[in-house]
C-alpha cells in the first residue's frame, strides 16, 4: 500500500517526512536500501548458479523471443535475454525449477515485471 504524503520517516528519531514508497525521507532512503541489499542473499544463494546458467542458455535457444513483448497489443518481436519466473518463486525450489513457470524475457520486460510484482526498485511487493 503506498504511503500517504506527510507521513514521518520510518527511521527512529528522524523528524523529516517520507516522500517515497519505502517510507523513508531522502536522507535515510539510500541508507535503508544499502542495509536491505546487505541482507539479501547473493544470486548464487538464491539459486541462480551454474546449473541455472546452463538451463537458461538451453531454454533461450529453444525460446529466443520475449514472451512478454509478444503478448503486447500490438505484439512486439524482441530477442529474449533471460528466463523469467512467471510466478515469483520466493525461494521455493519446486517453483524455481518448474519449466511451466518459465518464460523467455528481454531485460526491459523482466525488470519492469520485477519492479511491479516483486518489489524491486523500492516498489511494494504484490502478494
Amino acid at each position: 500500500m503506498p504511503l500517504k504524503p506527510g507521513r514521518p520517516c520510518r527511521q527512529p528519531g528522524c523528524p523529516h517526512l517520507a516522500n517515497s514508497q519505502t517510507g523513508y525521507c531522502d536522507q535515510h532512503e539510500e541508507q535503508a536500501q544499502r542495509q536491505a541489499d546487505a541482507r539479501r542473499p547473493n544470486a548464487n544463494q538464491r539459486g541462480y548458479n551454474y546449473r541455472w546458467q546452463q538451463y537458461s542458455k538451453q531454454y533461450l535457444t529453444l525460446h529466443p523471443l520475449c514472451a512478454i513483448c509478444q503478448k503486447k497489443n500490438p505484439p512486439v518481436i524482441k530477442a529474449a535475454q533471460c528466463v523469467d519466473h512467471i510466478i515469483p518463486h520466493r525461494g521455493d525450489p519446486k517453483l524455481f525449477w518448474d519449466p511451466g513457470n518459465h518464460q523467455a524475457a528481454c531485460l526491459t520486460c523482466n525488470s519492469e515485471k520485477a519492479a511491479i510484482e516483486e518489489g524491486a526498485f523500492g516498489n511494494p511487493v504484490k502478494k
